[in-house]
């Protein structure tokens, strides 16, 4: 079996591949020219940008897939409010020059379309937990990208033959985060105080925000059976069903550091609109599946937290 990965050098991405390792599939890795593609046996990579329509025909050709996991894409919200025409043209066209590349092939692959929790927007908290059938009301650039990249995926998957699957996944996290996200940059913070590159005082944004996380190791396995499993043009939250807030993701986060750290919130890390609560049910994905998440969030943010310590060189251990 053929499996072709975009975005394959971006977090999720260098995850999904060392899972797949562990399967009998040959892994095509696509991200953009100069990233760090990984090689070796049972994995080739593929320089290209997706929004050049010839570019997406030449990974197609290459990997000739037999299933692709989507996953290229601007994925900040953040930053898309900084750069919004960037984040649409990034995430819709993507998807577009993608599907139309196997679709003028005549292949007909099963395709995983990997979309965001933040297409429901701003909900109440009676609501939640969020389930498929909420409607969306995207509330940042990011999320309406997303919820045209869906649209886009099931009117052109089913126009080539392609069994589409969508993903809404929740907030994730693990080894190798980037800083831009809350709780990998306090990792980061915590293990530059560790190292003395930092003075003790982490910087923060809302801390009241309630979010739904998985392990990221989790989460590429949930793919992995959706991709095998799941229905054509369904979505699949892809969550652990239990909230927590910013907040205690900072005190697990400090309990495993030895060091007295002042905690400060600085106005430049607040959103524009954040989400007060977004905590998913994945019922849906478990029955279509049998999947369930195995990493306790505990442990992800130790192992984030150490992976920190590791890319700053502190090499501070855990406290017991």
């Amino acid at each position: 079996m053929r499996v072709l990965v975009t975005g394959a050098a971006g977090f999720v991405g260098s995850h999904l591949q060392a899972f797949l390792r562990g399967e009998a599939v040959e892994v095509f890795g696509m991200d953009l020219p100069g990233t760090s593609l990984a090689s070796g046996e049972g994995i080739t990579g593929i320089a290209a940008d997706m929004n050049d329509p010839e570019a997406a025909g030449r990974v197609i050709d290459a990997a000739a897939p037999d299933r692709i996991v989507h996953l290229a894409g601007q994925p900040s919200v953040h930053r898309s409010w900084a750069e919004p025409g960037e984040t649409l043209r990034t995430n819709v066209l993507g998807i577009v020059n993608l599907l139309d590349a196997a679709r003028r092939r005549g292949l007909q692959p099963a395709v995983l379309v990997v979309g965001s929790a933040e297409e429901y927007g701003l909900v109440e908290p009676s609501q939640t937990p969020l389930v498929e059938t909420t409607p969306l009301r995207p509330s940042s650039p990011y999320a309406v990208s997303k919820v045209a990249q869906a649209a886009l995926a099931r009117l052109y998957g089913p126009a080539g033959g392609m069994r589409v699957v969508l993903a809404r996944t929740f907030n994730h996290t693990g080894p190798g985060r980037g800083a831009l996200f809350a709780e990998s940059s306090f990792a980061r913070q915590i293990a530059e105080i560790e190292t003395g590159l930092e003075p003790p005082v982490l910087r923060v944004g809302n801390l009241e925000a309630v979010r739904d996380f998985t392990d990221v190791r989790d989460v590429v396995r949930a793919y992995w059976a959706l991709l095998g499993s799941g229905a054509a043009g369904a979505a699949y939250n892809v969550c652990s069903g239990r909230g927590r807030s910013i907040r205690e993701m900072l005190d697990m986060l400090l309990a495993h550091s030895k060091e007295k750290i002042e905690v400060r919130v600085d106005p430049e890390r607040l959103r524009p609109s954040d989400i007060p609560v977004q905590v998913g049910d994945p019922s849906e994905l478990r029955a279509a599946t049998g999947w369930e998440p195995r990493i306790p969030l505990e442990d992800t943010l130790r192992d984030l937290l150490d992976d920190w310590r590791r890319r700053t060189g502190s090499g501070a251990p855990a406290p017991a």
